[in-house]
C-alpha cells in the first residue's frame, strides 16, 4: 500500500489512497487545514523460506531441524511411523520441499517419515503465519502445519499453547477439510479434553484439498487468531472463546511444525485402501510482522506550502514522478526528512508524491 500525494496547484493538496499497483480507490479531495489519512494496516514479511536448495538436498539447516524416532507413545497420539532426518523422508525438489512417508521396516517400526521444526532455530509472537502446501491424502495420513510454544521444555503440553494452522486426516470423508485448532491449559488438562478449540473449512463442490495447492494461514494478533485457507476466513479464537476453567496462552513466541503422521488416535490407521508413499509437497513458508497503518498528516503553511508528516515508527520513503499518478517511474527521494515540506509550483505543474513502505 502507498499514500499518494498530488500537489495539483497552488495551496491545495490532494490525497489518494492507492494500492500497490497504483489503482485508486479513494480520493479524500482538497486540503485546506491538517488533517490525517490512513491506509489498512499491512502485512510486511520478516522471514520464509522458498525452499532453492538443490534437487535431492536436504533442508536449510539454519532453519529446520527434526524430530527423530516416535516419542512417547507415538508422540503422545499413537503414531505409527519412525520419523528421520533422512532425504528419503524430506528433501527438496523443484523448488519445493517434499516430506515422504513410507510404508517399510526401520526402527522398529513399519513406516517413516519426517517432522521438521524450527525450534531453537526460530520462532514469533504474533504475525501472519502461512504456508502454501499440496497434501497427501489416504485412511490414516495426517498431515499437518502447527505451532508450539517455545517453553514446552519448562512448563510442557498444553500449558506452552499450540496453534494447529492446518490439519487433515487423509479419510475420504475428510479429504476435503482443513482443520484449525488451539489447545491449551483448562483444569488440569487440555481444552475440551483434547478436542481443542478450533473450526474446519470445507472446500467447495466436494473437491479433495489434496488435488491442488492451497494456502494456509493464521493472522495472530494480541488476544485473537484467525484462521485461513487461501483467501477464505473461516475461524476466529478469541479469549472469549475458551471454555470454563482454561487459561490463554498465546502471548509468548512459538515454533513450526512440519510433518505427516502415519496412524493415530483420531485419523485411526491406514488400511487396504492407502496407497504408499504419500507425499506432501510445501512450496514455501512464510512469517510476516504486522505494522501501523501507513497514516499521513496534512498541514498548510501561510506561503502555501505543505507539510506532510507521519508517524515515526514506520520505516517508509518519499518518492516522487511528474507524469501520472498511475504512471511507473516513481523515484527515492533521498534524504527525505520527517517532516516533509511540499512547496507550491509557480508552474503548476503536477507532481505526485507517494509515500511508501517497504
Amino acid at each position: 500500500m502507498a499514500l499518494v500525494c498530488n500537489l495539483v496547484r497552488t495551496g491545495s493538496l490532494e490525497i489518494k489512497l492507492a494500492g500497490a499497483v497504483a489503482n485508486l480507490i479513494l480520493i479524500a479531495g482538497l486540503i485546506s487545514t491538517k488533517q490525517a489519512f490512513g491506509a489498512s494496516t499491512q502485512w510486511n514479511i520478516v522471514w520464509s523460506d522458498e525452499f532453492t536448495q538443490a534437487d535431492g538436498s536436504s533442508p536449510d539447516s539454519t532453519k529446520w531441524g527434526y524430530d527423530i524416532g516416535n516419542g512417547s507413545s507415538g508422540w503422545g497420539n499413537k503414531q505409527l511411523e519412525y520419523d528421520t532426518a533422512r532425504t528419503n523422508n524430506a528433501r527438496i525438489v523443484g523448488g519445493q520441499l517434499v516430506i515422504e512417508a513410507d510404508q517399510e521396516s526401520y526402527g522398529s517400526k513399519s513406516y517413516t517419515s519426517a517432522r521438521m521444526l524450527t525450534k531453537g532455530k526460530w520462532s514469533w509472537a504474533y504475525g501472519r503465519m502461512e504456508a502454501r502446501i499440496k497434501i497427501p491424502r489416504g485412511q490414516g495420513i495426517w498431515p499437518a502445519f502447527w505451532m508450539l510454544g517455545t517453553n514446552i521444555d519448562s512448563v510442557g503440553w498444553p500449558t506452552c499453547g499450540e496453534i494447529d494452522i492446518m490439519e487433515n486426516i487423509g479419510k475420504t470423508s475428510d479429504q476435503s477439510k482443513a482443520h484449525g485448532t488451539i489447545h491449551g491449559p483448562q483444569s488440569g488438562g487440555d481444552y475440551n479434553g483434547g478436542a481443542g478449540v478450533g473450526g474446519t473449512y470445507t472446500l467447495p463442490g466436494g473437491a479433495a484439498l489434496a488435488d491442488d495447492f492451497h494456502i494456509y494461514a493464521v493472522e495472530w494478533t494480541t488476544n485473537q487468531i484467525k484462521w485461513f485457507v487461501d483467501t477464505h476466513q473461516y475461524f476466529t479464537a478469541t479469549p472469549a472463546s475458551l471454555p470454563g476453567g482454561a487459561t490463554w496462552v498465546f502471548t509468548q513466541p512459538q515454533f513450526f511444525i512440519l510433518n505427516v503422521a502415519v496412524g493415530g488416535k483420531w485419523p485411526g490407521n491406514p488400511d487396504g485402501t492407502t496407497v504408499f508413499p504419500q507425499q506432501m509437497l510445501v512450496d514455501y513458508v512464510r512469517v510476516y510482522e504486522q505494522t501501523a497503518p501507513l497514516a499521513l498528516s496534512v498541514t498548510t503553511q501561510p506561503n502555501g506550502s505543505m507539510v506532510l508528516t507521519w508517524p515515526t515508527n514506520i520505516v517508509c520513503h518519499m518518492q516522487v514522478q511528474t507524469n501520472s499518478l498511475t504512471g511507473t517511474n516513481w523515484f527515492d527521494l533521498g534524504g527525505t526528512t520527517n517532516p516533509f515540506v511540499v512547496s507550491p509550483d509557480p508552474n503548476n505543474t503536477s507532481v505526485f508524491y507517494r509515500l511508501q513502505s517497504p
